[in-house]
């Protein structure tokens, strides 16, 4: 099954990001629960701020990054529960919230109990991630609070296409993106598992080639790659478009940054092996020059099971 979500990469990163929170929430609620404290981890940020001393409402939403609105339930669920109330203040016009002596109480439990090992379980799996990932969600945060999301579309051209060439960061996308589109028509081949888990080998160091189209907002849509079959000769394999960048024109815009790559290389012979399946690939084949040709897939239709139609790169 395909995560559409990771799939739509930079486009979709407040789903990510909301996901993967509400994965976490969810194991620090079940933390919670098992330490016998009647409280969800969205309580959890105020209960923090509680501890040092009484804020207003909107000293604890701008305290902990949320609306004034959903820190307003909050208090009033820590109200209800008997772990908050109203102090005196100085201020006449603003209502001060502090924690009960029972919320003192829960706190103190809460600090010695839960956020431990939530904190513990948090750390091993950021000693997954390479780098300072909280540092990096600060970037993120502080980016947002300069320009929002919106104010930073409204600036993009949302068909702006790029190609990048391959770097070893890169052999993931060039793996998935192609293992993707065979394995949801045919059957993943063993020739196909060399090329694409060893594209270094198999590709780029006999002389070979391999391209990503890179969309506005979505990442890495697409890759080909050129594989050198012989003195002048390259085949167009491994070429897949995500369906994230459907209507975008990624792979007309691939597949022509491509065959100017394979002119660079001096290629005298540019040839693809397909399938008839394939038709809208196969119909922009033909529209940027290629022709099907009885020579290519006599002399190398055999390499695929699947591949019943061979094309050579003529220009016409």
């Amino acid at each position: 099954m395909v995560d559409v979500v990771a799939q739509m990469g930079p486009a979709f990163l407040g789903s990510r990001l909301k996901r993967l929170g509400e994965r976490m929430q969810a194991g620090a609620a079940s933390v919670l629960s098992d330490a016998g404290i009647p409280l969800q981890p969205g309580h959890m940020a105020a209960m923090a701020a509680l501890r040092t001393s009484p804020r207003t409402v909107g000293q604890l939403a701008e305290a902990s990054g949320t609306s004034q609105p959903g820190m307003t339930r909050t208090v009033s669920q820590l109200k209800r529960l008997g772990l908050a109330g109203d102090v005196a203040c100085d201020d006449q016009r603003s209502r001060m919230i502090a924690l009960t002596d029972e919320g003192e109480r829960m706190a103190r439990r809460i600090a010695e109990l839960v956020w431990p090992r939530v904190g513990a379980a948090a750390e091993e799996i950021l000693a997954l991630v390479e780098g300072d990932f909280l540092r990096q969600l600060a970037i993120i945060e502080d980016a947002l609070a300069e320009a929002s999301i919106a104010e930073r579309a409204a600036r993009v051209q949302p068909s702006a296409l790029t190609l990048r060439d391959y770097s070893p960061a890169l052999a993931r996308e060039f793996h998935d993106i192609n293992a993707e589109w065979i394995e949801s028509m045919f059957v993943l081949e063993e020739t196909d598992r060399e090329v694409l888990e060893h594209p270094q080998e198999r590709i780029i160091d006999p002389g070979g080639d391999i391209l990503f189209v890179e969309a506005a907002g979505l990442g890495i849509v697409g890759t080909c790659a050129l594989q050198k079959t012989g003195p002048g000769a390259f085949e167009l394999t491994k070429m897949g478009v995500r369906e994230s960048a459907r209507g975008l024109k990624a792979g007309e815009f691939l597949l022509q940054g491509m065959i100017d790559r394979a002119q660079a290389l001096g290629a005298e012979k540019l040839y693809l092996l397909t399938n008839h399946t394939c038709a809208a690939a196969i119909h922009l084949y033909e529209k940027l020059g290629f022709t099907h040709d009885a020579g290519i897939m006599a002399d190398y239709g055999a390499r695929y099971e699947r591949c019943d139609v061979a094309m050579l790169y003529t220009g016409d």
